[in-house]
């Protein structure tokens, strides 16, 4: 569930904040917006390449806006910090923030955000963080959201891969994590 207080915000938080909801869910809704599942190589914690695994379940996001870092008033840019429960495969909390931009061709648009993941993955602990990255270019979007090599911790190290955010009629939030990670010593 997105909570997220509108009431409270001005003109151009709401902006920025619809912004990034509208961005987000074009991405999650649209067939194109699917992550694409790249080979890669072995991190230095990776002694050689494992089978490719995969986790699922809902998530729960709540967004929030945030004032822009520096003297920008610019209107077509926003930032929000971005807080999730994750369930599932990936029992886990996930904090991060999104920066997002618009433009005034109708359906163009972009976010990038960072989040740190902290939780346990199909009973493995540990943190690693994700790449976010979204591009909308008149109504086509696309969408890749990445494992940031080398940051896994804790028995997630060596942890490599690319998720999947789908949102159902409704706003229900789930993921698909494509992953390798070294087995277990």
């Amino acid at each position: 569930m997105i909570r997220l207080p509108m009431n409270s915000l001005d003109p151009r938080s709401r902006a920025a904040l619809g912004l990034g909801i509208l961005l987000s869910l074009s991405f999650a809704l649209a067939p194109a917006a699917s992550a694409e599942i790249r080979a890669t190589s072995p991190t230095p914690a990776q002694k050689e390449p494992t089978m490719t695994r995969h986790a699922t379940g809902p998530f729960d996001v709540k967004v929030t806006p945030l004032p822009l870092a520096g003297p920008s008033e610019d209107a077509t840019l926003g930032r929000m910090s971005i807080e999730k429960q994750f369930h599932g495969d990936l029992e886990a909390t996930g904090s991060g923030q999104m920066l997002t931009a618009s433009t005034e061709v109708k359906g163009s648009g972009v976010y990038v955000a960072i989040e740190r993941v902290s939780g346990n993955l199909n009973g493995r602990t540990g943190t690693f963080a994700l790449q976010h990255r979204g591009l909308m270019v008149r109504g086509e979007p696309h969408l890749e959201v990445s494992v940031v090599p080398d940051s896994g911790t804790g028995e997630l190290m060596g942890l490599a891969g690319t998720l999947r955010i789908n949102i159902a009629e409704g706003g229900k939030h789930s993921y698909e994590l494509d992953y390798t990670l070294p087995d277990a010593k």
